[in-house]
C-alpha cells in the first residue's frame, strides 16, 4: 500500500494504553496458547511491527534467524524505534514500547497510516513472555542503541554500543521455558505466514534462516497477490490466463483484488485486512461479492447472454470455480470477535463495492472474450445447481409404491425401515442378477451400474447430473446431494460398494469412493458407507471349500502342505452363483465389509 508516511515519527508519537504486569499470569489472553501456535504468534508479533514499516514505506528487508538455542531474532531495515525520552512517562521510548501493552505509534494516525498484528500487544507481550530479550536500534544519529530484559523486566537502560551506516530494528528473545516448556517451532507453518506476508506486500524481502537444520529461504513476491492467486490455482484449469486484478489507494484506505476464474467447482476467496487473515470474511468479503454478483449481471444482460426477462444468476454461481484474494488496509478496522476472523469495519464495504464495479466493468470492456467465458460458464454453474435442486425433491420409499420416480434398475428391499436397510451398488449386470438372487429381499436393495463410472473430480456439476449411473445412485438414496443434502432423507443406512477384487473391481471403488467423497461426504461422515469384500479364488477339496480374498491368501494355502486344492479365479462377481455371493459377501452372519473413513478417499 503507498501511503504517506511521517519521517518524524518519534517519541510523541507513542500513547500509553495499558502496562503488561497480567502477560505473564494468563499468556493465553495475549498471543492465544502456550502451545506451538503461540511460539509462532511471538514470531509474528516481532515481525509485524516489521511489516508496519513496510506498509509506511519505509522498510524493504526482514530477515528472521532461529537459532540453535532457539532464540529469535527479527531485524528490519526501517526507521528504529525511537531512543529518545518520552515526555509522558520520562523513559526511553524502546523501554516504553517493550514494557507496556499497546504502547506503540499503531496507536496513533502519525505513526502509521495503518497496522497489522493480530492480537495488537506487539514486543511488549513477547517481552513479557521471553526468559530474556535484546533490543537493538539503529537510529537516525548515526548510533547502535542497544537494552536488555529479563521475563519483561529491564537488566540494563537503554544505552550506545557501537556505531550505525543505517537505521532499522533488531529483536533477539528466547521465549521462557517455564511458559512454553519445550521449545519447538513449526517451520512449515511458519514458512506459509512468511509467504503469505511477502505476497500482501509485493516487493518486501523476508528471508528466514534456521540455524537448528541449516535450511534458508527467501520470500519475496514483485507480483504481490496476482502472484499469489496463480499459485492458489496451480492444478486448476484456468477460465482465462493472466488473473484479473483490481486496486485503488485512497490513503486512509486501500483495496487490491487478484481473481482467476476456474471450471473448477468450489469458491475460493481469501481476505484480509491490514494483512490479517481475516477467514471468516468480514464487510469487505460482502462488498467484493455484491459488486461482482451486479457486474457480471450487467454484462451478461448487455451482451445479450442473459435476456432482460431472465432472472438474475445468482451470486454463488458466478463464483463456482473462482479463486480470489481480497486485501484492503485501513485505519484503526474494527474486527468481530477476540481472534479477528471477521472484519466488522462498515465504511470499507462501500469503498471495495465501488472499486469492484468500476474496475471490473473497464475491464469487461477490454476483455470481451474474457468476460463471455466468465458468464457462460456462471451460467452452466446456474443450471447444474437448478438441476441439483431438483435432485433434492427425489422420490421417497413409498411414493415409489405409487410409480414414482425411483430408477428402473433398482431391486428396492421391502422394509419402510431406513435404520434396517441396506443397499447394495453393485458392478455390472450379470453381478446384480447373482446379487438379486442371493440377497434377502426384506432389507437388501440392489442396484447394479453398467461400465466405469464418471470420474467426477473435474466434471461440473451439470455433466454429474447427466450420467446415468451416478443420477440413479442419488435418486435411489434420496438425499440430494452437496449443499441440498439432507441426511433425514437417507433410505438405507448401509451403502456398500460391491465391485471385483482385481484391478478394475478397484479403479471403480475408487471413482465411486471419490463420487461420494465429493458429492455425498456425510455419508462417510456418518459411518453410513462400506466397501464389500468379495473373494478372489475359491479353493475347493472334496467337500471343503476356502474362500481367499488376495494373492497372499492363496500363497499361504498353497505353502500349507495339508494336501491339494483345486483352485479356481473368481473373473468377476457375475461368475459367483448366487448362494456362493450370499455366503461369502452379503450375509451379515459370514461377511466382512470394511467401513469407509475419510482418510480412506
Amino acid at each position: 500500500m503507498a501511503v504517506t508516511h511521517d519521517s518524524t515519527y518519534d517519541v510523541d508519537k507513542i500513547q500509553v494504553l495499558e502496562d503488561i504486569e497480567a502477560v505473564r499470569k494468563r499468556p493465553g489472553m495475549y498471543i492465544g496458547s502456550t502451545g506451538p501456535d503461540g511460539l509462532l504468534q511471538m514470531i509474528y508479533e516481532v515481525v509485524d511491527n516489521s511489516v508496519d514499516e513496510a506498509l509506511a514505506g519505509v522498510c524493504t528487508t526482514i530477515d528472521i534467524v532461529i537459532h540453535e538455542d532457539k532464540r529469535i531474532t527479527v531485524r528490519d531495515d526501517g526507521r528504529g524505534i525511537p531512543v529518545g525520552i518520552h515526555p509522558e512517562v520520562g523513559v526511553s521510548t524502546v523501554e516504553l514500547v517493550l514494557t507496556t501493552l499497546h504502547a506503540g505509534g499503531k496507536f496513533d494516525a502519525g505513526g502509521y497510516k495503518v497496522s497489522g498484528g493480530l492480537h495488537g500487544v506487539g514486543v511488549s507481550a513477547v517481552n513479557g513472555l521471553s526468559e530474556h530479550l535484546v533490543a537493538e536500534v539503529r537510529w537516525r544519529d548515526g548510533k547502535l542503541y542497544r537494552q536488555e530484559f529479563r521475563q519483561g523486566k529491564k537488566t540494563s537502560e537503554l544505552e550506545v554500543v557501537g556505531e550505525a551506516t543505517d537505521t532499522g530494528t533488531q529483536i533477539t528473545f528466547l521465549p521462557d521455558r517455564a511458559i512454553f516448556g519445550e521449545i519447538h517451532y513449526n517451520f512449515s507453518k511458519l514458512s506459509h505466514r512468511l509467504q503469505e506476508l511477502a505476497y500482501l506486500n509485493s516487493g518486501l524481502m523476508i528471508r528466514l534462516d534456521n540455524h537448528v537444520t541449516g535450511v534458508k529461504r527467501t520470500f519475496h513476491a514483485e507480483g504481490g497477490i496476482a502472484a499469489f492467486v496463480k499459485e492458489l490455482a496451480t492444478g486448476k484449469d484456468l477460465l482465462h490466463e493472466a488473473p484479473i486484478y483490481l486496486a485503488d489507494d485512497r490513503g486512509a484506505q486501500a483495496v487490491e483484488i487478484a481473481m482467476l476464474f476456474t471450471d473448477a467447482m468450489e469458491e475460493e476467496v481469501f481476505t484480509f485486512a491490514n494483512n490479517i487473515n481475516t477467514r471468516e470474511g468480514g464487510t469487505h468479503l460482502t462488498g467484493f461479492r455484491a459488486a461482482l454478483t451486479k457486474v457480471l449481471n450487467d454484462y451478461a444482460r448487455e451482451k445479450r447472454i442473459l435476456r432482460q426477462e431472465d432472472d438474475a444468476l445468482p451470486g454463488e454461481a458466478i463464483r463456482e470455480g473462482l479463486v480470489a484474494i481480497v486485501s484492503v488496509k485501513l485505519q484503526q478496522p474494527e474486527f468481530e470477535g477476540q481472534t479477528k476472523a471477521k472484519l466488522g469495519s462498515p465504511g470499507i464495504r462501500a469503498f471495495v463495492e465501488e472499486v469492484v464495479r468500476e474496475q471490473l466493468g473497464q475491464y469487461l470492456g477490454k476483455n470481451a472474450g474474457v468476460g463471455r467465458t466468465i458468464v457462460e460458464n456462471s451460467l452452466s454453474a446456474h443450471r447444474a445447481r437448478l438441476a441439483a435442486a431438483k435432485a433434492r425433491k427425489l422420490v421417497r420409499r413409498k411414493g415409489a409404491l405409487f410409480g414414482g420416480g425411483l430408477p428402473g434398475k433398482l431391486a428396492d428391499c421391502t422394509s419402510n425401515s431406513p435404520e434396517e436397510s441396506e443397499l447394495f451398488i453393485v458392478e455390472g449386470d450379470s453381478a446384480g442378477g447373482s446379487a438379486k438372487q442371493g440377497r434377502d429381499r426384506a432389507f437388501q436393495a440392489i442396484l447394479p451400474l453398467r461400465g466405469k463410472v464418471l470420474n467426477v473430480e473435474k466434471a461440473r456439476l451439470g455433466k454429474l447430473l447427466d450420467n446415468t449411473e451416478l443420477r440413479a445412485i442419488i435418486t435411489a438414496l434420496g438425499t440430494g446431494i452437496r449443499d441440498q443434502f439432507n441426511l433425514n432423507e437417507l433410505r438405507y443406512h448401509k451403502v456398500i460398494i460391491m465391485a471385483d477384487a482385481d484391478v478394475d473391481g478397484s479403479h471403480i471403488r475408487t471413482l465411486l469412493l471419490t463420487f461420494f467423497f465429493r458429492n455425498l461426504r456425510p455419508l462417510i461422515e456418518r459411518g453410513h458407507m462400506y466397501v464389500a469384500k468379495a473373494p478372489l479364488y475359491l479353493a475347493q477339496r472334496g467337500q471343503t471349500r476356502k474362500y481367499l480374498y488376495s494373492d497372499e491368501e492363496l500363497q499361504a494355502q498353497q505353502a500349507d502342505g495339508n494336501g491339494k486344492y483345486a483352485v479356481r479365479r473368481f473373473k468377476g462377481l457375475g461368475e459367483m452363483i448366487s448362494g456362493e455371493l450370499w455366503n461369502t459377501t452379503m450375509n451379515p452372519e459370514t461377511r466382512t465389509p470394511r467401513p469407509v473413513f475419510l482418510r480412506d478417499v
